[in-house]
């Protein structure tokens, strides 16, 4: 079930669907839309860091969307500020195989224990992939492989931190917010671009 706007659609009634109405004044977060090979992406930043990188498509984008928002005392609204762009610059070069890490300001919204798991995919390069288990050893958690997986599912910066990276212990492909089908397109475009 596709629970995200129609990505042929008007980015700024989307933005409307998913945001709702703008808030009053200046709004904490801005808000933009950008299309890429695989689908449209929303990236959600403030002047300084990028907050939220998804496609549109993803099933939990309006919860997020509602979490950022409470966090941001409900003033998410369209927009785009220097990061976004910058975002929309290094997500661009990436699909067109130039770019194989991003430099980009991030403001991570976890525990602990979540951005921990996140750092440590930062660290993992294009084109290499990685199992729970392992993903959990080099985090100095061995046993903590489901907590490990939902940290990797929890994820609300797409393809930037690559949890698309993260495979079954025996090579299989495994859940992926943004759909199996995506996950295996930008393992495949890393193959290509980017061998290990």
């Amino acid at each position: 079930m596709n629970a995200g706007p129609d990505p042929q659609a008007d980015p700024g009634a989307a933005l409307t669907a998913l945001l709702g109405q703008p808030p009053q004044g200046p709004a904490a977060l801005a808000a933009a839309w950008f299309d890429t090979p695989l689908g449209a992406m929303i990236a959600v930043a403030d002047s300084d860091r990028l907050h939220l990188l998804e496609f549109v498509e993803r099933e939990a984008l309006p919860a997020e969307l509602r979490r950022l928002a409470k966090g941001a005392g409900g003033r998410i609204g369209p927009g785009r500020t220097a990061v976004t762009d910058r975002a929309e610059a290094q997500i661009t070069a990436y699909f067109g195989g130039g770019l194989t890490a991003f430099d980009l300001p991030l403001a991570l919204h976890g525990t602990d224990f979540q951005q921990q798991v996140w750092r440590e995919l930062q660290r993992l390069p294009a084109g290499a992939t990685i199992s729970y288990a392992e993903l959990a050893r080099r985090i100095g958690r061995p046993s903590a492989i489901r907590a490990v997986a939902r940290a990797n599912g929890a994820n609300q910066i797409a393809v930037v931190i690559p949890c698309h990276r993260v495979i079954g212990s025996d090579g299989g492909l495994t859940g992926y917010g943004g759909g199996l089908w995506r996950k295996r397109a930008l393992l495949d475009h890393e193959t290509r671009h980017f061998p290990a």
